[in-house]
């Protein structure tokens, strides 16, 4: 239903910033929710931000003031503005596409990895 390709990881040191990009392959407009996810070595799966298609966001508690989530809806693409980096904040990040029911599943990206330095 759609394909997402992320981009912009790297390697930062502790307080830099990256910016990662989502690229769908459908209007923005079409998909419930687009988020970023981050899978850290041996941790699970978590939700670090998410965007609607009406423009809400909601953010982690640990990201909340550092990370920002945007969308350029005729580039059909989600952005994660990513502040202060932590160490803490190494992990692979995903962009993950929610759609109506009909769907029957999400779509994920294959990820880009981000990495902090101390």
């Amino acid at each position: 239903q759609v394909q997402l390709v992320e981009s912009g990881g790297g390697l930062v040191q502790a307080g830099g910033s990256l910016r990662l990009s989502c690229a769908a392959s459908r209007s923005l407009y079409s998909i419930n929710t687009m988020g970023w996810y981050r899978q850290a070595p041996g941790k699970q799966r978590e939700l670090v931000a998410g965007i609607t298609a009406g423009g809400s966001t909601n953010y982690a508690d640990p990201v909340k003031g550092r990370f920002t989530i945007s969308r350029d809806v005729a580039k059909n693409t989600v952005y994660l503005q990513m502040n202060s980096l932590k160490p803490e904040d190494t992990a692979v990040y995903y962009c993950n596409a929610k759609g109506p029911i009909s769907w029957g599943m999400d779509y994920w990206g294959k990820g880009t990895l981000v990495t902090v330095s101390s």
